[in-house]
């Protein structure tokens, strides 16, 4: 059962919201009566969310870009602007990964990683900050529990994560002054995204890794877009540089990087 949100007559734009988790996150907003912007570097995935997200009721738009491309995220803020004025959320949930050991890794395959996550982030929130409507606004990073738990196979991403969460931290004094808040979810195993597929590729590392969470499922995408819409919402009003763990209790029990060990990393 979803808790009820409004968000009628506010704008939401969510970097990376074609597919996955930030997919998720777009739906509930456009559910919640948002008009919702997405923005990825496929103009097909753009223009199926956009077509989804106008199914929902929303006035949906898209725009195809790459995040570590400063001038095309400026772009397409400004062009958005003009459409539907200044901005009450911004997701910023662009992210690449895949395992690797780390000594076996290329420094630009380690490169690829920060610059999607961290310096894309950068970007985003960098280019978005004169389109945020203030006081009220709410920024929104989509972190990892690769942040703050290590992980075999994941240096490049906790790195990464690590970073997107100070910044998170540190804009949240530079910004909440301003009425801007600024917070991180960090979404634990999500179940039908990507990063699952990925990270658990066999049925045996799936239900290894469905053990290890202390809730004993998956989450849904649908669970970190509610978590996203409260962080916006005026229930939150007063929460700023805040990483929220959505992750069934994952991230406490530590047991991600066990689970990875386990089921990825060859014994010779």
């Amino acid at each position: 059962m979803h808790a009820t949100f409004d968000f009628s007559d506010r704008q939401v734009f969510i970097f990376g919201g074609t597919s996955g988790i930030n997919l998720g996150i777009a739906e509930c907003f456009a559910e919640a009566g948002a008009g919702v912007a997405v923005a990825s570097r496929s103009q097909d995935k753009v223009d199926a969310a956009v077509a989804r997200l106008k199914e929902l009721g929303s006035d949906a738009h898209g725009y195809s870009l790459d995040v570590r491309d400063s001038d095309a995220v400026e772009a397409a803020l400004a062009a958005h602007a003009e459409k539907s004025g200044p901005l009450d959320v911004l997701v910023s949930g662009a992210a690449g990964n895949f395992p690797a050991l780390a000594h076996k890794m290329s420094p630009n395959a380690f490169k690829s990683v920060v610059d999607i996550d961290l310096l894309g982030s950068f970007h985003v929130l960098r280019a978005a900050f004169p389109h945020l409507k203030r006081p009220g606004a709410s920024v929104i990073n989509i972190s990892a529990p690769q942040a703050f738990i290590p992980m075999p196979l994941q240096s490049h991403v906790c790195a990464a994560k690590a970073g997107v969460d100070m910044l998170t931290r540190t804009l949240a004094l530079e910004w909440s002054g301003l009425g801007i808040r600024i917070n991180s979810i960090s979404p634990g195993p999500i179940d039908d995204t990507e990063g699952m597929a990925r990270l658990a590729p066999t049925e045996a590392a799936r239900e290894a890794c469905r053990k290890s969470v202390p809730m004993r499922r998956f989450g849904a995408a649908s669970e970190i877009g509610q978590a996203a819409m409260f962080l916006s919402s005026d229930a939150a009003a007063y929460v700023s540089g805040v990483v929220l763990p959505v992750d069934g209790g994952w991230s406490v029990a530590g047991a991600g990087g066990t689970m990875l060990a386990a089921a990825l990393i060859p014994e010779k």
